[in-house]
């Protein structure tokens, strides 16, 4: 276990810290390993708070803006907590045409939720995709590994009844 003083996060329990200092000590030797670092880490937490990039780039010894730097350059990593099922919407023609829009519209008004925003019990992270390869089925989301096609305004909010 790394001897550094955990910062004190909400989102990081005792078991984490515990994943997160393991997974330091396995690549404070191996350059260039920050990306796969962050990736592990944020696996363990959901997403990459600020204490946990400072937590980081002390148990690396590589500077915070460089943590800062990669966490905000690739997209595959967040800053901000993710819901427990993360809602794609394909917003490409086939499924606008279809009428997704009314869709995303009910789940904003339910949940409160826009794109690229989570909701405030972490049930769900929205997301806007261009397309989902499914355009027969439009208008199509993906919630988890689920793709569900059809989907009307009148059955999205039942739909999304099905994931606590």
């Amino acid at each position: 276990m790394l001897n550094l003083e955990k910062p004190d996060h909400p989102d990081i329990s005792t078991e984490m810290w515990k994943d997160i200092d393991n997974i330091i000590i396995e690549n404070q030797q191996k350059p260039g390993s920050l990306i796969s670092v962050l990736r592990r880490s944020q696996d363990v937490v959901g997403y990459l708070p600020p204490e946990l990039m400072d937590y980081i780039s002390i148990g690396l010894n590589i500077s915070k803006s460089e943590v800062y730097g990669v966490t905000t350059f690739y997209s595959l990593f967040s800053m901000t907590p993710k819901g427990r099922h993360t809602i794609k919407v394909c917003m490409g023609t086939a499924c606008y045409v279809k009428g997704i829009k009314e869709s995303v519209d009910r789940i904003s008004n339910e949940y409160s939720l826009d794109f690229g925003e989570t909701s405030s019990d972490r049930r769900f992270s929205m997301e806007s995709v261009r397309c989902l390869g499914a355009c027969g089925l439009a208008p199509v989301v993906v919630i988890g590994q689920d793709t569900l096609g059809d989907v009307k305004p009148d059955n999205i909010l039942n739909i999304l009844s099905r994931y606590e």
